[in-house]
């Protein structure tokens, strides 16, 4: 099994060898997620690898465990923005069915629109669950059946595994502090 680093390394693992990482390491308390996070993928051939990227996904913020915002992007004249996630409606639908555009131009289109999503409203908030033997931080989305669990690789890197009710194999994504 590779180590969490020697993955990031590799640049593609399988689910199986993400989710024996992911069981390896340590649980988040909720103090600890309190904060902005720069999100990156973690790729396991999983239909969204690559698609928070095309779209110019910035991160998490977690203001308070009943105020977070779960999808931050980069506008175009460089700032952040949270959209409201119910607007991934359509996309978690068919998650599994279609493949998710991920070309430049189309991440363009999205982030000149970025505007016509955005909120200032939370859009999740922070539980501790059990997931695979363990009691961690998770991320429960207000709109939608998603629950984002954490594991802590370091005091500033965690790894993240998105669990949509429905999906085949959950996604993979890591958070670094800001």
């Amino acid at each position: 099994m590779p180590t969490f680093s020697e993955a990031l390394a590799l640049g593609k693992i399988t689910t199986t060898e993400a989710l024996n990482i992911f069981d390896s390491l340590d649980t988040v308390d909720i103090s600890a997620m309190i904060g902005a996070w720069k999100g990156a993928g973690f790729p396991t051939d999983h239909p969204l690898d690559g698609a928070l990227e095309a779209y110019h996904w910035h991160g998490k913020r977690f203001e308070t465990p009943e105020h977070v915002h779960p999808l931050v992007f980069n506008t175009v004249d460089g700032n952040t923005a949270s959209i409201n996630p119910l607007w991934m409606l359509p996309v978690v639908g068919w998650l599994d069915r279609m493949p998710i555009p991920k070309s430049e131009a189309v991440g363009m289109l999205f982030q000149i629109g970025l505007f016509l999503f955005s909120t200032d409203r939370s859009g999740a908030r922070l539980r501790l669950t059990t997931y695979r033997g363990k009691k961690t931080a998770t991320m429960i989305y207000d709109s939608l059946p998603i629950n984002d669990i954490f594991r802590k690789v370091d005091n500033q890197t965690l790894l993240g595994l998105m669990d949509l009710k429905g999906m085949k194999n959950p996604f993979f994504f890591v958070l670094r502090r800001e």
